[in-house]
């Protein structure tokens, strides 16, 4: 990437060799021409809220950012291209989108993420250390930013207006306004779960904002509970890409005896997987761990993988996220290990579960959905 700060080799995480997505575009492009063109000054405390894979942060370490995301790959994509930049650890800071911010932010860069509800709540969380002299810039592709993105920066944090579009991309440009009378936060929200769903029936869930179907079960998800797995015994479960951790509490209900490890990459996910949890005062064991799907755990050492795989990467369709999942589950499951997954029809995961485990068996079907069984040989 080329930008008036030096050029960089930037890349996703994981690295692979094969990916043809680049780790910027052209809105992250936009805003450093911006700044660079109009001499913005980044002095004071410089946050940078939604880069994707630390594009802005690694062309903007000199000012010592501090980088705020709820992705752990966008946290290991940065370090990586840090790193490679020669830039020192610790110049820029990493935080996440649970961790306190700054108390005070004097220049404040938001990539408009792909959920509006995530922009809400964390320019409510950030509102309070912006001040009059604060210079909020934003920036996302045309198809990303709308009247409602507008009307949040406008409504939170004062008078808002766009730039022209140039190759595809728009910078949002915010005037404080510190005698707003700003919204309570709406975040975590908690609603019951409808009957005939299993274990979960009439309980609890809590969703962080920007949690996948934060405000209601996903159709995909409420298929997958009626047809999961009878566990029985001191097994141990894995809730794959846990989201809300509605799954793996309805194995922690029906077997008290499962150890059930909950895993997002979203720090917003496993935050909301934990709280789910503990408002249905669930007995047992269970663990919650954010991180690139199942790297870290053991090899041979998970008795059953329940994943309902997603199948974008912000705007990008793709089956590498799956197909990672399914290897990763591959390699935990103990010999006889199950992995079950759901998935639309039309994505065809069975044939990728047969070519990486050798067999696959239909569970369960609806006009949308299936549910598959794949057990390791």
């Amino acid at each position: 990437m080329t930008t008036p700060w030096g050029e960089f080799a930037l890349t996703r995480f994981p690295e692979d060799p094969r990916e043809r997505l680049r780790a910027w575009d052209a809105s992250d492009e936009y805003l450093l021409r911006h700044l660079a063109d109009r001499e913005v000054p980044l002095s004071g405390t410089v946050v940078v809220l939604g880069d994707r894979w630390g594009a802005l942060a690694t062309a903007l370490a000199a000012h010592r950012p501090a980088q705020i995301t709820d992705s752990y790959l966008t946290q290991e994509a940065t370090r990586a291209n840090l790193a490679r930049a020669g830039v020192e650890p610790g110049t820029v800071r990493l935080l996440t989108t649970q961790d306190p911010p700054p108390d005070r932010i004097d220049v404040l860069l938001v990539r408009v993420p792909k959920s509006l509800a995530l922009l809400e709540d964390q320019l409510l969380r950030l509102a309070p250390a912006v001040h009059g002299g604060t210079v909020v810039v934003g920036t996302g592709m045309v198809k990303e930013i709308h009247t409602s993105t507008l009307r949040l920066f406008e409504r939170i944090l004062g008078p808002t207006r766009t730039s022209l579009a140039e190759k595809k991309a728009r910078l949002i440009f915010c005037t404080p306004d510190t005698a707003l009378e700003r919204p309570a936060r709406p975040w975590p929200y908690s609603y019951p779960l409808p009957d005939g769903i299993g274990p979960v029936s009439g309980r609890t869930v809590v969703n962080h904002a920007g949690v996948f179907c934060a405000d209601r079960l996903d159709i995909g998800t409420r298929f997958f509970l009626r047809h999961l797995p009878d566990t029985r015994g001191p097994r141990r479960v894995v809730d794959l890409g846990c989201g809300n951790g509605v799954v793996g509490t309805a194995v922690a209900l029906a077997n008290p005896e499962a150890e059930v490890l909950f895993v997002d990459e979203s720090f917003q996910a496993v935050a909301s997987a934990q709280a789910t949890y503990r408002a249905n005062g669930v007995p047992g064991h269970a663990e919650f761990r954010v991180g690139d799907g199942l790297a870290g755990v053991a090899s041979g050492s998970v008795d059953l993988v329940l994943n309902n795989p997603p199948f974008h990467s912000h705007q990008a369709t793709t089956d590498a996220t799956a197909w990672r999942m399914f290897t990763g589950a591959r390699r935990v499951l103990r010999p006889g290990g199950e992995l079950w997954v759901v998935g639309n029809r039309h994505l065809a995961y069975h044939v990728k579960l047969r070519r990486l485990f050798g067999n696959s068996r239909l569970v369960a079907s609806d006009p949308k959905f299936v549910v598959l069984r794949a057990v390791r040989r």
